[in-house]
């Protein structure tokens, strides 16, 4: 079960993956778990990005709100 941190950070990496500070200790949770990925960018940077299940479930979550 994710911690109210670990879900907000996955709503944040939704909304603004390149808002988001790569340090952040949650980070290391949802990689470990599969949650996120972190995408390598041309300019060399890492960006996290949701994984395809992790979108599904958010947009089933938004539905039934």
């Amino acid at each position: 079960m994710l911690s109210p941190h670990e879900f907000a950070t996955l709503m944040l990496v939704n909304a603004a993956p390149d808002q988001i500070d790569l340090n952040r200790e949650e980070l290391d949770v949802l990689l470990e778990h599969q949650l996120i990925a972190l995408e390598q960018l041309a300019s060399g940077r890492q960006r996290p990005r949701l994984t395809r299940q992790v979108r599904s479930v958010l947009r089933a979550v938004a539905r039934h709100h």
